[in-house]
């Protein structure tokens, strides 16, 4: 099938790749001409594991091509899918479609035959209506369903989520939409992924629905390790012992510094806005917002006290910057609300982070970015573990303590076990280790 990808960015990049693996002849989009001009030379846009080698072969194999002439990739398309941005507008917390409607305004124009445009974006129930409108009115003569197919890719694993999925929903409203879609993911089909089709206001929101329960259960044990500090608990051994039950399950109950990233913020906010909209407040969701956002600075005070109250002219060396490891993801990140606090304090903040440093910069401007974690760590009042990458949990510890002015680590991440550290002469801290 002939596909075209309006957006290349994080999911329409990952997605026409992988299609493209599939055999289905893909076109991405965009109107960022350095970017296309770097996809064509093999320069990714983002760090994904996997991504380059996935786009060279598919590139060499003629399988996958990158332009910003959005009209001849749209004619020839059975499915053209919208995967632009939906960050949160400012002062509401809505997602903002302004990209979304002006792409199906442009798709419009080119399409060319019977076409299903796909909303591949995270936005509110009711888009997908709207969308069709749009193209409606622009084009009243088009041919053209409107579809909903979520992403429930995650950073780090991105291509292995796309080929080995849990579920693919797909939202439509006739049945030759439903046909091409499940032609698109035959593929998959075939080796028994589970291809869910629903209505598509139901599809929109089993996305917000999905990213906000997990917010909740990342919020969720967070309150716990709090609790678990007071109480000389252990919330490692909670999760895992909650998380052995089925009805619960294991993932996403490792305590943090609060979630981040590009979609469980923007998601959960808009998940609140469109409860309140419909009359149906999520009470449970708007606390989850609430307590993560606190949460961060929470951890800066964390690091503060470590240190004995007072930050004035002393060294915090940070590993990690990124919300999670296998990603260069700085979007609302912790480091970006933990770092300015202990700056705010007085504290001067080096730090390294293996893929993320060069999006760190504009939004961390005053902190001095080193070369390995070793570095960082040398000559600093504490250690501070922001984001759990594997190179960050072997470290040679005889060599990190002699690096410290003062043996102090604060692990937000709980990469080490308390006992070790204090055996090997440490001022550890964790996160709900009591």
């Amino acid at each position: 099938m002939r596909v075209t990808m309006i957006g290349s960015g994080y999911v329409g990049l990952v997605s026409g790749a992988c299609f493209a693996d599939f055999g289905h002849e893909v076109t991405c989009v965009d109107t960022d001409a350095a970017k296309i001009e770097g996809l064509k030379n093999g320069v990714m846009p983002i760090y994904e594991p996997g991504l380059d080698d996935l786009v060279a072969r598919n590139v060499e194999a003629g399988r996958l091509t990158f332009t910003t002439d959005l009209g001849p990739a749209v004619k020839d398309a059975a499915a053209v899918f919208i995967a632009v941005g939906t960050p949160s507008r400012r002062g509401d917390g809505h997602a903002d479609l302004t990209y979304v409607y002006e792409a199906a305004r442009q798709i419009a124009k080119a399409v060319d035959g019977y076409t299903v445009v796909v909303d591949k974006s995270t936005v509110p129930v009711g888009t997908g209506d709207e969308v069709a409108r749009i193209i409606k009115e622009t084009r009243p003569d088009a041919d053209v369903s409107v579809a909903s197919n979520p992403e429930f890719l995650r950073e780090g694993n991105a291509i292995g989520d796309f080929k080995r999925p849990d579920r693919i929903v797909v939202g439509v409203e006739d049945e030759r939409a439903k046909d091409v879609m499940e032609e698109l993911y035959r593929p998959l089909y075939l080796n028994v992924a589970p291809l869910v089709f629903t209505g598509r206001r139901t599809a929109e929101l089993i996305k917000y629905a999905a990213n906000a329960f997990l917010a909740t259960k990342i919020t969720f044990i967070n309150e716990i390790a709090d609790l678990c500090e007071k109480a000389g608990a252990n919330v490692q051994e909670v999760a895992r012992g909650i998380g052995l039950d089925g009805r619960i399950g294991s993932k996403f109950l490792h305590a943090g510094p609060g979630f981040g990233g590009s979609c469980f913020p923007k998601d959960t906010r808009a998940l609140v806005r469109t409860g309140r909209d419909f009359g149906t407040p999520i009470k449970i969701v708007e606390m989850v917002e609430e307590v993560n956002e606190a949460r961060k600075l929470a951890m800066a005070e964390r690091i503060k006290d470590a240190l004995g109250g007072d930050l004035s002219g002393k060294t915090v060396g940070v590993l990690g910057l990124a919300f999670k490891p296998n990603t260069d993801d700085m979007r609302e990140a912790p480091s970006l609300a933990i770092i300015p606090a202990l700056e705010a304090a007085g504290a001067k903040v080096k730090a390294y982070d293996p893929e993320s440093m060069a999006q760190a910069k504009p939004h961390l401007p005053n902190v001095a970015y080193v070369d390995d974690a070793y570095s960082a760590i040398d000559g600093a009042d504490a250690l501070v573990i922001l984001t759990e990458w594997d190179q960050f949990r072997a470290l040679d510890l005889t060599r990190v303590k002699s690096l410290l002015k003062s043996p102090v680590v604060v692990d937000l991440r709980n990469v080490y076990r308390k006992e070790d550290m204090i055996e090997r002469g440490f001022q550890y801290q964790g996160v709900g280790i009591g």
